[in-house]
């Protein structure tokens, strides 16, 4: 059986992982007052956001994910000639309608799929497995890695989605933003109360970061940090415990929202990447999604990993 796997493109994994494993990316359009980007982890896209330096402005994007009908016509017009199961991976169905749209394309997928693949003599039936991380940005990553890692074994498509429902629900994606305004500006264009005014003057008048954690389908706060440099000291230091606690999925990805050359040298990287080299573990570093940074702003960090569940002490 060919397998194979299609993310959205809010979900933060290397380019050349991509590559490797030939995954399909389902894109989204970001229209930034007159400049349009097409968001499919292409990394020259990314690049050109960043050069633009559109900055606070980015918090009034308009963000439209992949419709139905273009998810139908990935499927229809390449993916079923190509695959015969394919697993569709998206970020959290609470913080994005991504995985809705997904679900309903799978009913026109599945009913069409044999009009095409039939006149290209290609017979047997086409599975399409539609699956909510619970997670968002690098927090979708170890699903992503074990899905490729389970479709290089040979598992079974009922073994595969067994095991990824329970990654899924013990995947963790944790950021820290650098501007509470911009992320207060972009939540109240988005009708998410979630960051207060309040809040946000306060935490940029104290320089308080908030770190926020991506889990089983909720985002919310789990502490708070004085300072840009102390945050990533602790948000690294915090995935370094966990990487010598043991992960489920030997993988820790590590995202962020600007130049990529830049996330080595912020204070404690290091240990994280010691912690990673002495237990084995494979550390990734991507690129935060356009839409990533459209709606937490650039400068975020980001580090996703799956482990078993566990008290969360900053």
């Amino acid at each position: 059986m060919r397998m194979g796997l299609a993310i959205d493109a809010s979900c933060d994994l290397p380019q050349d992982f991509l590559l490797e494993h030939d995954i399909s990316v389902m894109p989204i359009a970001v229209r930034v007052n007159d400049s349009v980007f097409k968001d499919d982890r292409n990394p020259a896209e990314i690049d050109r956001f960043l050069r633009l330096k559109l900055g606070s402005r980015s918090h009034s994007a308009e963000t439209e994910p992949c419709s139905v009908e273009d998810v139908q016509k990935l499927f229809l017009e390449k993916l079923v000639l190509e695959k015969d199961c394919v697993f569709c991976l998206t970020i959290t169905a609470t913080r994005s309608p991504i995985y809705d749209h997904v679900v309903k394309a799978s009913f026109g997928v599945l009913k069409n799929y044999r009009q095409v693949r039939e006149p290209a003599g290609i017979t047997g039936p086409f599975l399409m497995r539609v699956m909510d991380t619970r997670s968002l940005f690098a927090g979708t990553a170890p699903c992503v890695v074990e899905a490729a890692r389970l479709m290089k074994a040979n598992e079974t498509p009922a073994a595969i989605r067994e095991r990824l429902a329970y990654i899924a629900e013990n995947s963790y994606g944790y950021m820290l933003p650098r501007d509470l305004y911009y992320l207060r500006a972009r939540a109240k264009k988005k009708g998410d109360r979630s960051v207060g005014l309040f809040s946000a003057v306060l935490g940029s008048t104290l320089d308080i970061k908030p770190l926020l954690r991506g889990y089983r389908g909720e985002t919310s706060p789990v502490g708070k940090v004085r300072g840009w440099e102390h945050g990533c000291e602790t948000l690294f230091g915090y995935a370094a415990d966990r990487v010598r606690a043991g992960l489920l999925v030997p993988v820790v990805c590590a995202a962020y929202g600007g130049d990529l050359a830049e996330l080595p040298k912020l204070p404690g990287f290091s240990k994280l990447e010691q912690a990673c080299q002495e237990c084995n573990v494979t550390l990734m570093q991507a690129p935060m999604s356009i839409t990533g940074m459209v709606n937490v702003g650039e400068g975020a960090a980001c580090i996703g990993f799956a482990a078993e569940e566990h008290d969360v002490e900053f």
